[in-house]
This record gives structure tokens, C-alpha cells and sequence, in this order.
């Protein structure tokens, strides 16, 4: 699974650890967060992040 990072303020998003602020579990690809998942540093939508290189 791929990690993402936010193009706002540079959170990665990490599908191994999920986000726990959202009850996003480890193992939870970015691809199958809910369409109103946020950042949770900076509250950017799913699309402003681009996947790791």
C-alpha cells in the first residue's frame, strides 16, 4: 500500500499506522478512506494529496 502526502502541509499519510483521529485502523489503504476524509494537521480534502514517491 502506497503513503500519500498532503500537498498543503506535508503529512504523510501512512497506511500501515491508518489515522486514528478519523477511526481509520492500521491498514486502511488511502483509497478506501471516506470521500470526507481530511488531513488531520491541516484539514486539506483527499484530493490535495498525491501519492509518496
Amino acid at each position: 500500500m502506497k503513503k500519500y502526502v498532503c500537498g498543503v502541509c506535508g503529512y504523510t499519510y501512512d497506511p500501515a499506522k491508518g489515522d486514528s483521529e478519523s477511526d481509520a485502523p492500521a491498514g486502511t489503504a488511502f483509497e478506501d478512506l471516506p470521500d470526507d476524509w481530511v488531513c488531520p494537521v491541516c484539514g486539506a480534502s483527499k484530493d490535495e494529496f498525491e501519492p509518496e514517491d
